[in-house]
């Protein structure tokens, strides 16, 4: 009885901390967490290049039906800011980071869905939500949307694409 005690309360602090203080929210209001990776097409990208900007960090994956069925609103969202002029920052930019078990759906996904960004990133692993990126916002289910400022601050989690295209509206000229 005494080991099942013992087996049970690492199991519980494990659940507590997945759930609970891995959060995404844990990250409202701080800086966004740099990161280092590659490009689609091969680039090197980096998170800290994109200050002085609005990035929209949008984590999906080929095989989600609610990020599938986000992706028109997102791509409209692009269109609609991406050469949009900014009272505070130097323009406005989308990176999606497509969480996958293997480097073969996504592509034909995001070409299906119209993704014509520049900043699309594939992050592979076996269990996709280890994907290093997505362990340091803390992503526990996706679609994961992260709105930051110009200056690298997170500003918005999970918010829904209406309530981002409200909030860029109010910081157009």
């Amino acid at each position: 009885m005494k080991v099942l005690k013992y087996i049970w309360i690492p199991v519980l602090i494990y659940f507590a901390w997945f759930t609970f203080l891995r959060s995404p929210e844990a990250k409202m209001g701080k800086m966004a967490p740099d990161f280092s990776s590659e490009l689609i097409d091969g680039t090197p990208f980096q998170l800290s290049d994109l200050k002085g900007k609005y990035v929209l960090l949008d984590f999906w994956g080929s095989w989600c039906a609610p990020c599938r069925r986000d992706s028109p609103n997102l791509v409209k969202l692009h269109n609609e800011f991406n050469d949009a002029t900014f009272n505070n920052a130097q323009g406005f930019e989308i990176v999606s980071v497509a969480l996958e078990k293997d480097n073969r759906r996504w592509k034909k996904a995001s070409i299906k869905d119209g993704f014509i960004w520049k900043y699309q990133i594939v992050s592979q692993s076996k269990i996709v939500l280890l994907s290093p990126i997505a362990k340091k916002y803390n992503v526990s289910n996706i679609p994961a949307k992260f709105l930051i400022d110009p200056q690298g601050e997170i500003i918005g989690i999970n918010q829904s694409l209406l309530e981002i295209k409200a909030l860029l509206s109010l910081k157009t000229t």
